[in-house]
């Protein structure tokens, strides 16, 4: 049965380098809600809300139904979108793991997110203070949460992989 991975995390918590190495590992599907939303943007010149998420939970369901494990990498913040992406796996006939990455180190944190440059092509970064003021609800189910503070990204993609059995 395929998996649909669920990630989520404040940006420079390092969820996207630990999403698209799972899915390398796993040979998964792979999809960015930035790149998409950048995308909207570019070619259709549209001020996006959710339409990022909209699209992804399709593309997900489009290779779910096909048997294809997916990894959908988005900030995934709010109870909407976490549940949006469930019932995207649910509806497809798949199970799904919701996977929270954060970094502990506020220190750390900044520092990541202060240096990094943009993954995606005309993607504007958000600052430290907009990271800092973000919207961040608890989980209401189940998830498997990784600390990136103080680790590589090698370590904390084998600590993932481990808590997931893959």
């Amino acid at each position: 049965m395929a998996t649909l991975y669920i990630f989520s995390g404040l940006p420079g918590t390092g969820k996207s380098t630990l999403a698209a190495l799972l899915s390398k590992y796993l040979g998964a599907s792979y999809l960015r809600v930035d790149t998409i939303e950048q995308s909207l943007k570019d070619i259709c010149s549209l001020e996006v809300y959710a339409e990022g998420y909209q699209i992804a939970y399709r593309l997900a369901s489009d290779n779910l139904i096909q048997g294809l494990n997916v990894v959908g990498d988005s900030c995934n913040t709010v109870p909407e979108s976490r549940v949006e992406w469930e019932q995207t796996a649910i509806n497809s006939g798949a199970k799904y793991v919701n996977i929270e990455i954060s970094c502990s180190n506020k220190i750390e944190h900044k520092s990541r997110v202060e240096s990094r440059d943009a993954p995606v092509k005309g993607l504007a970064l958000p600052s430290w203070e907009s990271v800092k003021s973000r919207e961040f609800h608890s989980w209401d189910s189940e998830i498997i949460s990784i600390d990136t503070a103080g680790e590589s990204p090698e370590r904390s993609i084998q600590k993932l992989i481990e808590r997931l059995g893959v």
